[in-house]
């Protein structure tokens, strides 16, 4: 990865980006940050729109519902965006949706693969996993929130690499220059803030927008709660909260199984 074309390409979009070898989660790192307990790598908040973080290797990647995401070092791409949100708080909950519109609308753009969401924000490729999407809110006194948004991308894994049900760009016929890491995160993060920012002017788009491209509407599926339950039903709608309607009532916190 060309770290310091890429930190160009992200300045030009007002992001201020670092590369690292190793970290152990980049949104716990730029949490740390966001806190003011980690001024080895910067001040809290970065000029411009926001502060990116990208490692070659995670030891303790997390992704939803606190699953561990791991990637060889150059097999992927592994990112968090730290930002301040220009809206109230009770609207947060629809920006993990954001984020994955966005993604797959870059994906299929870029690399041209058939790539749908999962809800809330899997990326899908004929139902094999291509990227995980990470939101989590950091409350720091005296200031506004922030938002950590990270995300992994199988780019170049192959399938003894990857976890059951998962794929990558390479295995998903992408097209070649797709394979380019450096470039395809600079557009990724253009595309991104791109879509932050027309969030932020109209907030109420974003769901018509995301129920175009989510896979899940129409499917029957596995609802798997926390309690370690399940509900078996068709999904039909994601509510004005964000949240997936199954067989008349919304869920928020389920991890989602689409059945043949």
């Amino acid at each position: 990865m060309d770290a310091a074309r890429l930190a160009a390409r992200a300045a030009a979009v007002g992001l201020d980006l670092t590369v690292v070898e190793e970290t152990d989660s980049t949104n716990a790192a730029l949490a740390r940050i966001a806190r003011g307990e980690d001024t080895a790598r910067g001040e809290d908040t970065a000029r411009g729109r926001g502060r990116v973080l990208v490692a070659e290797r995670q030891t303790a990647g997390r992704g939803r519902l606190d699953r561990s995401w791991e990637s060889r070092p150059g097999a992927g791409l592994t990112v968090s965006l730290l930002l301040q949100p220009r809206l109230p708080m009770s609207l947060f909950g629809w920006l993990p949706m954001v984020v994955g519109t966005s993604l797959l609308a870059t994906l299929r753009e870029v690399a041209a693969v058939p790539a749908v969401l999962k809800w809330p924000n899997d990326v899908l490729v004929d139902d094999a996993k291509l990227a995980g999407i990470l939101v989590e809110v950091v409350q720091v006194p005296l200031s506004s929130p922030s938002v950590i948004i990270g995300f992994g991308l199988n780019v170049m894994a192959e399938r003894d690499e990857l976890p059951e049900r998962s794929t990558s760009l390479l295995l998903s016929g992408a097209l070649p220059a797709a394979l380019d890491r450096t470039e395809l995160l600079g557009v990724v993060l253009a595309d991104l803030v791109g879509a932050i920012t027309g969030w932020e002017a109209d907030p109420q788009a974003a769901r018509a927008e995301y129920l175009r491209v989510c896979a899940t509407i129409g499917r029957r599926v596995r609802v798997e709660l926390p309690d370690g339950s399940a509900v078996l039903g068709t999904a039909t709608d994601v509510d004005p909260d964000g949240r997936l309607v199954v067989n008349g009532r919304p869920y928020s916190a389920a991890d989602i199984v689409h059945l043949r």
